[in-house]
This record gives structure tokens, C-alpha cells and sequence, in this order.
């Protein structure tokens, strides 16, 4: 029996994973997958809470997600990756817990109420989506995951979990599904390139992990730096100055990024500066998950074999919880 401990995360597949997902999981992920048992969830049905007209969307976007994986590190060696849709266990956890929750307690979710407003939502919000926290739920239990990485913006996904597992084990004679923790990276929330305070598929504001040399040119250039920094002589904000904020999050030498604030701040030190500074960076950081990329997306065949494997080793893990639970309700089990 495997001692680790169980950690799940996971990505809709709308679109190819830009460096929000890197430094707000991806990068974590591939560090914590020799000490943990980890599964890595590619939940296309979530995915069509919002794109349920669309289907091809979600469909032609798995592989591009897969090969993102493999191109940041990510060993299917060591994590299990697998597809929400081949895992039936999911949806009948799903549809247990909605049993549970109040329509009044999803709505509460700020996490959800944010996502309703920045969509537009109104009453032609679909139902999947509204209740897609008790899918999440049903996602991390499943696993009986103990460690969740997140940004700080899905915190109210974890504490909405945490209840319905203790709701759930308390209608059972001995607890089945496990409370889990958040884990948060140190960059959980990066701001979008033109200085929105998200970096976000659907705003359109997103840097991908295979940006070419030009993109990632054009888009450093038109970073919001301070609007009040006229002068290179003039002592400049570091406070919302993006440029700062993904300086933080990408650069490995810390001490330069340290002496590059206290110059800028002080006066003597221009954006343009600055911003060749983080250019190099990210060029240095993109580059190779550029290429590899392009070597795995040629060859989508292996990426759904690869995720057939995995969803199948995950089918047994998820159907093996949705048998004690449902054992513990009375339910039937043939």
C-alpha cells in the first residue's frame, strides 16, 4: 500500500496552459511529485460548464494541455494523469452531494459569484456551473486527496469541500472520504500582462508556456510598469508595477531582483531596463518548454495513450471510494 501522501490538482482544458498555471501549480506540481502520490486531473466536463455549446473546444484542447504538462516537468512516471470524463465514480459522487448542499450555500461561494459576474452570467447561467464546487468536491474525494495546491482564489472551493466531506461522513457508520488542506504556491494569483489583476484565459491577457521569442517580446514591452515614473532619475513605485510582480515570481537570482527595487525605488533605474531584465528571464525559462512542447504535440496519439493509462489506474482508485460511500448510505452495490 502506498504511504505517500495523496495530493490532486488539475486544468480545464479551454485553452493551452499560459505561465499563471506555471507559477500557481505547474512548477509546484513537478516538485512535489517524488514525495507524493499525486494525480493530475484534466476535467474536461467542468471544462463544458461554460463551454457546453462548444464542445469541440474542450475536445481539441486535451492534448494541447497534456503536452504542456510533459513540456513543465510534469513525469507520467510519477503523477497519474487522467481525464474527469473516464472516470464515472466522479459523477455519482457528484450527484450524491448535491443532495446535501443547499442551492443557497453554492451561491454563497465568492469563488463562484466572482466567476458568474466576469462571465456575464445572468439567468442564462447553466446549471453545471453553478454547482461545479460540489463537482470539485466529488473530484478531491474521490482520490481521498489530503493536499490540494491552489491559488488563494480557490480557497472557498477547499472550505466548501471540507464541508461536504464532514456532512457526508457523518451520515456514514465510520468515516469513507478524507478533509483535505490547500496548498498555496508563492506566487498564487499573477497579474494578467496588461496589469488586470488575474492572469486569465478568457481575458485574453495571458502569457503562453509556448510563447515564441516575439510574443514574449511584445508582451514584456507592454507591461504596466509606474505611471508616475517620467524620469529614469525620477524615484519609482514598485507597489502594482508588474513588471516587479513577475520579476518576483520568474527570476532565480532574488538578491538582483532585491538591489534592481531598492535602485528604483531610490531613482537611477528606467523601465526599459527593467524590463530587458525580465525579457531574458522568461526568454531563458520559455524556451525549452517551447521546444519540448513542439516535439509532444506532434504525436498526439501518445498523449491520449498516455492518458488512457493513467485515467485507467485512476478509475480503480475513484470507484473504490464511490463503493464505500454508497455501502455506508445502503445503496446497492452489484
Amino acid at each position: 500500500m502506498n504511504s505517500k501522501t495523496t495530493i490532486l490538482t488539475g486544468d480545464r482544458p479551454t485553452g493551452p496552459l499560459h505561465l499563471g498555471h506555471y507559477v500557481g501549480s505547474l512548477r509546484q506540481r513537478v516538485a512535489l511529485q517524488q514525495d507524493y502520490q499525486q494525480f493530475v486531473l484534466v476535467a474536461d466536463l467542468q471544462g463544458l460548464t461554460d463551454n457546453g455549446s462548444n464542445p469541440q473546444k474542450i475536445r481539441d484542447n486535451i492534448p494541447e494541455v497534456l503536452a504542456d504538462y510533459l513540456a513543465a516537468g510534469i513525469d507520467p512516471g510519477l503523477t497519474t494523469i487522467c481525464l474527469q470524463s473516464a472516470l464515472p465514480a466522479l459523477a455519482e459522487l457528484t450527484a450524491l452531494y448535491m443532495n446535501i448542499v443547499t442551492v443557497a450555500r453554492v451561491e454563497r461561494n465568492p469563488t463562484v459569484k466572482n466567476e458568474i459576474a466576469q462571465k456575464g452570467f445572468a439567468r442564462t447561467l447553466p446549471v453545471g456551473f453553478l454547482v461545479y464546487p460540489v463537482s470539485q468536491a466529488a473530484d478531491i474525494t474521490a482520490f481521498k486527496a489530503e493536499v490540494v495546491p491552489v491559488g488563494d482564489d480557490q480557497l472557498p472551493m477547499i472550505e466548501q469541500t471540507n464541508e461536504i466531506v464532514h456532512k457526508m461522513n457523518s451520515l456514514l457508520p465510520a468515516p469513507v472520504l478524507r478533509h483535505c488542506k490547500a496548498m498555496l504556491s508563492d506566487t498564487s494569483r499573477l497579474p494578467g500582462v496588461d496589469g488586470s489583476a488575474k492572469m486569465s484565459k478568457s481575458l485574453g491577457n495571458t502569457l503562453h508556456l509556448s510563447a515564441s521569442e516575439e510574443m514574449i517580446h511584445r508582451a514584456v514591452s507592454a507591461m504596466y510598469t509606474d505611471p508616475t515614473h517620467l524620469k529614469i532619475a525620477d524615484p519609482g513605485q514598485i507597489e502594482g508595477n508588474v513588471v516587479f510582480t513577475w520579476l518576483d515570481a520568474f527570476h532565480p537570482d532574488k538578491a538582483k531582483v532585491a538591489a534592481m527595487k531598492a535602485h528604483y525605488q531610490q531613482g537611477g533605474l528606467g523601465d526599459r531596463t527593467c524590463k530587458n531584465e525580465l525579457e531574458i528571464c522568461l526568454q531563458e525559462l520559455i524556451a525549452p518548454m517551447r521546444e519540448r512542447r513542439a516535439t509532444f504535440i506532434q504525436d498526439k496519439g501518445m498523449l491520449m495513450a498516455l492518458l488512457k493509462k493513467g485515467s485507467e489506474r485512476a478509475h480503480d482508485v475513484t470507484q473504490h471510494t464511490l463503493r464505500e460511500v454508497k455501502r455506508g448510505l445502503g445503496i446497492p452495490v452489484f
